[in-house]
């Protein structure tokens, strides 16, 4: 079985309020790209990709005109997908939900949030990911409440073949920009305070993702965690970066990603990469790793092989002009793929 993980910068733009693929001449949300060219590079990635289940991060907005599981749907059957059923937890109001879309005939999935409604007021014990929880971010005796800005999608995974049963997360975490502030001593300011609630999110995953390995449940998370070892300057100042959370601490159950496991290792020298971005003021790209699928224990032996669709690292990729072409418009995130044999 193949899974998959996939940013895929503004899809929501590609699609009318109907959830209808915008297959035409008119800019899409990337520079200097239309929709049509995104549509048909999204296709061809998909289709390469032959996965039993994607999750999608930056799917299709999910409000009271727009659907994005009508508008995943319509994509699948545009491009005729293995992959074309699609479920979504909770919404969010970013216009980048968090969706699975799977293929019917190889699983089930099932929207299945786990922990309490908390209300405005919070918890402390992880609670439901549309909540919001309670934590001294700043060891000023003062608790801080923090929620998700895009709710990890928690689901009810079953593989119709065999019938095993497994969790899967998808998440987003996001530092915000630091909006508003001038000087570099409010840049500075901004940046700390937002990546403590990133730390915070982290936090709050990893407290789910114990419980469920303690619980011996199979789990798989998966998705984009805008964090790295080694990525800015600030993680000097809180000791670990949000993936090392969610992989777990030494004496913790721990979640495995190689990829990760490798950056982690080697703070110098050439190291995956997974995104990559246009510098605008340093006329450059920067890539970085940031999408990850990570395996409880009980899965890795089952893990196969895990890969990053980088078109220019990727020997595969880079030789089938075709698809390298297509990954590099699709997005500036690139798939991971996990397969695994369940």
């Amino acid at each position: 079985m193949r899974l998959a993980t996939y940013n895929v910068e503004w899809f929501n733009a590609l699609f009318d309020d109907v959830g209808t693929p915008l297959s035409d001449d008119g800019w899409s949300a990337r520079y200097n790209i239309t929709r049509a060219q995104q549509l048909e590079a999204l296709g061809i990635v998909f289709t390469a990709l032959d996965a039993d289940a994607v999750m999608v991060i930056e799917a299709p907005d999910q409000n009271r005109h727009r659907d994005t599981v009508r508008a995943l749907e319509a994509f699948a059957q545009l491009f005729d997908l293995r992959a074309r059923r699609a479920v979504i937890g909770f919404a969010n109001d970013t216009q980048q939900e968090i969706a699975l879309l799977y293929d019917p005939d190889v699983l089930e999935a099932t929207h299945d949030p786990i922990g309490h409604d908390t209300g405005k007021k919070g918890a402390r014990d992880a609670p439901r990911f549309d909540g919001t929880f309670r934590i001294d971010l700043d060891v000023d005796d003062t608790e801080d409440l923090i929620r998700f800005s895009k709710p990890p999608l928690e689901l009810a995974m079953r593989a119709r073949a065999t019938g095993f049963e497994f969790r899967m997360i998808g998440a987003h975490l996001k530092s915000k920009a630091p909006h508003g502030a001038v000087t570099e001593a409010e840049i500075m300011r901004h940046s700390i305070a937002n990546r403590r609630k990133q730390l915070a999110q982290a936090i709050w995953l990893r407290a789910r993702i114990t419980a469920h390995l303690e619980e011996g449940t199979p789990l798989i998370v998966m998705g984009d965690m805008n964090d790295g070892p080694g990525l800015d300057e600030y993680e000097h100042l809180f000791g670990r970066s949000s993936v090392e959370i969610l992989l777990g601490a030494e004496g913790q159950p721990q979640l495995y990603d190689p990829h990760a496991r490798l950056a982690l290792g080697r703070r110098l020298g050439v190291m995956p990469t997974s995104a990559r971005f246009w510098i605008r003021p340093e006329k450059r790209y920067l890539q970085a790793l940031l999408d990850y699928i990570m395996v409880s224990p009980d899965l890795r032996p089952r893990a196969v092989d895990w890969r990053i669709w980088h078109p220019l690292d990727d020997p595969d990729c880079w030789h089938v002009p075709e698809l390298r072409d297509a990954l590099v418009t699709a997005s500036d995130h690139f798939p991971v793929t996990l397969d695994i044999d369940i």
